[in-house]
């Protein structure tokens, strides 16, 4: 996915088990779709905490937040909880709508999915289920009505750049016509 392009459609549970799709976020104006990696994590919950401290200037340009990852509904709503977040979290347990994002981490992608068998017990889940969720990478998009990709913000260690530059982004181009 890159700037410009076409967001497709997707449906996935939000953390009070409530199916979203991506089309009924865009009817009030634009959306920060946000991807992270593990929910109560520490650059997690900075990453997110941010997108909740700014409410009020995402609610003066018109934007709607929503934060996603490969956690389960349970997981994202002990998150949601915990941090009282004003804005959905959404499940993405398999990773499809990370993958259709480009938000997928390709090479560890792909040893989760070829890897062995692992033995049973709850450390081995435990495990599996910690790889799995590593393979997405901290990216945010903003997509207007329309569904077109405006901007993408990639970094995976600087939490608080996400919301900034969506936010930076929102206020200053967004509106403005796209060079492609």
């Amino acid at each position: 996915m890159k700037e410009g392009d076409q967001a497709r459609n997707f449906a996935l549970l939000d953390h009070t088990g409530t199916r979203r799709t991506l089309y009924s976020f865009l009817t009030d104006g634009p959306l920060v779709l946000f991807f992270y990696l593990i929910a109560s994590s520490p650059i997690c919950s900075a990453e997110a905490c941010h997108f909740r401290d700014l409410a009020a200037e995402f609610a003066a340009v018109g934007a709607r937040r929503v934060g996603i990852s490969t956690d389960s509904v349970d997981r994202q709503a002990h998150f949601a909880q915990q941090r009282s977040f004003d804005f959905p979290l959404l499940s993405d347990v398999g990773g499809s709508v990370a993958e259709q994002f480009g938000a997928k981490r390709s090479a560890l992608a792909k040893l989760s999915r070829t890897r062995p068998a692992a033995s049973s017990g709850r450390h081995a889940r435990h495990r599996d289920g910690w790889l799995t969720r590593i393979t997405t990478r901290r990216k945010t998009f903003v997509i207007d009505e329309n569904g077109t990709v405006c901007k993408i913000v990639s970094n995976d260690l600087r939490a608080n750049i996400h919301a900034d530059q969506a936010l930076w982004y929102l206020r200053t181009e967004y509106r403005k016509p796209l060079p492609y």
